[in-house]
């Protein structure tokens, strides 16, 4: 029951439009962005320009973004599920993140779906359970994270999964990329955040 309550926890009780409108918003980012984003940066800018060749911090910034805001604003199982799942799930099929290595990580998706699901939680308990610092919460939850998806990698790759001359690129993948990806995530969402309590002050 306690989890429950957590997770139900938000920082305001929106509107059923507004929250109708902000799921669907949030839930359209964490579909198209790694399934598409890539390829269209690939085409816009080339795929040997520096936008390109680092779709990965772009991508993965906004995903965290919104893994965020879902913590802050939506409530409920299915919607917290949804957001944390479909990013890993849409990054594999469009391929344009990991490339070549997109095969592999089909075996890194419950880590990354635990992962998400640690920034998320970290949040809903940390920030709005116990109305804690926005920044503590980030920094618990990008740790946890980067800390299940880091060391499952490394744990899977003890097996042999993945080609030798791919370890590597995937370790700061898994690690530094995750690490970073999240940072600006949590960075970009504190504007959100504050733009939202302003406006729930002056409605107050």
């Amino acid at each position: 029951m306690e989890k429950e309550s957590i997770i139900n926890k938000r920082i305001t009780d929106f509107s059923k439009a507004t929250d109708t409108i902000q799921t669907i918003l949030i839930f359209l980012i964490a579909l198209l962005v790694p399934t598409f984003l890539g390829e269209i940066l690939n085409k816009v800018f080339g795929a040997t320009s520096v936008i390109a060749t680092n779709s990965q911090l772009i991508i993965g910034s906004i995903v965290n973004t919104a893994l965020v805001v879902t913590a802050i604003n939506l409530k409920g199982w299915k919607k917290i599920i949804g957001v944390v799942t479909m990013p890993s799930i849409s990054t594999i099929l469009g391929g344009y993140v990991f490339k070549s290595a997109s095969v592999y990580m089909v075996y890194m998706i419950p880590a990354i779906w635990l992962g998400n699901f640690a920034l998320v939680y970290s949040y809903k308990a940390i920030l709005l359970g116990k109305q804690k610092n926005y920044f503590l919460a980030g920094i618990v939850g990008i740790i946890i994270k980067v800390a299940i998806i880091f060391t499952s990698f490394n744990i899977l790759n003890l097996f042999g999964i993945f080609p030798e001359k791919l370890v590597s690129t995937l370790q700061t993948n898994m690690g530094a990329v995750q690490a970073i990806t999240a940072t600006i995530g949590v960075v970009i969402a504190f504007v959100i955040y504050e733009l939202e309590k302003r406006k729930n002050k002056e409605t107050a």
